[in-house]
């Protein structure tokens, strides 16, 4: 059996989602991992792109639209049940290259590797990627609140390409509080302070050129607070139960 699994998040990703996993597959990372995608009630043809790798991929189909949190859950879970060891975990819209898989991987499985490992596109060696003026200033933002209420330096705090050892991602599984919708700055401030170690590793992505981003709908601001209500509960519920 392999010890690792590729986790997938899909909606609505028919125009990307099939030569993403065709990079994967050609690539050979199938040779030391499985690939699971998870359909988040897509409402295209997401599902028809999948279903030509049906042989190399597993997937799995939400009756309903949970959010990507709930779909990336959900591979945790299926992890945990079924003895993984790892999971490398990229989005289905293309803009994380599958080439980050083979140096995740290495970096999770390496001696003394952390518990989590995040691609960042902010790292030197990183290719460089352009982010809007908005969208930077919500990643300065969460890199301050992760340093202030964790002590942790993190650079791309809402990068969803990340490696994670099966310590990690099987306590994901079984959180009850696990943001389903938006699992960014208030997840990795959890771990932190449960010390979990996170390691930074420097990343490929591309601008998404098709679908719309998981963020989309939602204005900046109004996740910014989103995001901040979810950060003072996370803190204020390690707080009550260290208390305890």
């Amino acid at each position: 059996m392999k010890d690792t699994l590729i986790v997938i998040p899909a909606y609505n990703e028919e125009k990307t989602i099939g030569n993403l996993l065709k990079t994967i597959i050609d690539a050979g990372y199938n040779d030391f991992a499985d690939i699971l995608v998870v359909n988040d009630k897509s409402q295209d043809q997401t599902i028809r792109s999948i279903v030509e790798y049906e042989d190399k991929v597993i997937l799995i189909k939400h009756v309903f639209n949970m959010g990507y949190g709930a779909a990336l859950k959900t591979g945790y879970v299926y992890a945990t049940k079924y003895g993984y060891q790892y999971v490398i975990q990229l989005d289905g819209d293309g803009q994380h290259d599958a080439k980050n898989i083979e140096r995740l991987h290495g970096e999770i499985t390496a001696k003394n590797a952390p518990d989590i490992v995040i691609g960042s596109r902010f790292l030197e060696g990183s290719e460089t990627f352009s982010v809007s003026a908005v969208k930077m200033w919500a990643i300065r933002f969460f890199r301050l609140i992760i340093k202030l209420f964790a002590h942790g330096n993190i650079t791309d705090p809402t990068s969803g390409l990340q490696a994670l050892n099966r310590k990690a991602f099987s306590y994901y599984a079984g959180y009850v509080n696990f943001d389903l919708k938006y699992p960014d700055a208030n997840m990795i401030i959890k771990m932190l302070l449960m010390r979990y170690r996170i390691e930074e590793i420097p990343a490929i992505m591309h601008p998404r050129k098709e679908g719309v981003s998981i963020h989309s709908g939602i204005k900046p601001v109004f996740y910014m607070i989103l995001m901040m209500l979810s950060t003072f509960t996370v803190v204020l519920q390690y707080k009550f139960l260290k208390a305890g």
